[in-house]
């Protein structure tokens, strides 16, 4: 699962939303891409260490694996999925 935080204010948040909407399709049955806003969501940004956003952090077995922080170019979103799935 790659949960991505962000919130409605945050404009390299917008940015990245169709990209991560496109890979959420290209990996279907493979990854499953979540949003949670940090706004309406606060303890559970408090609860990930969540202090910028974008922030995309990978979960398997229920488990965060990895993180990555920022507006990135869709080649740099798929380069980290694949390297953690």
């Amino acid at each position: 699962v790659l949960v991505d935080f962000w919130a409605g204010w945050c404009a390299p948040c917008k940015a990245i939303a169709p990209v991560l909407e496109d890979l959420a399709r290209e990996y279907d049955g493979k990854v499953k891409i979540v949003k949670v806003d940090v706004t309406s969501c606060e303890d559970t940004a408090v609860q990930y260490n969540i202090r910028n956003i974008p922030a995309l952090l990978m979960f398997k077995d229920g488990q965060a694996v990895a993180q990555q922080v920022g507006a990135q170019p869709r080649s740099k979103l798929a380069a980290f999925i694949d390297q953690n799935i």
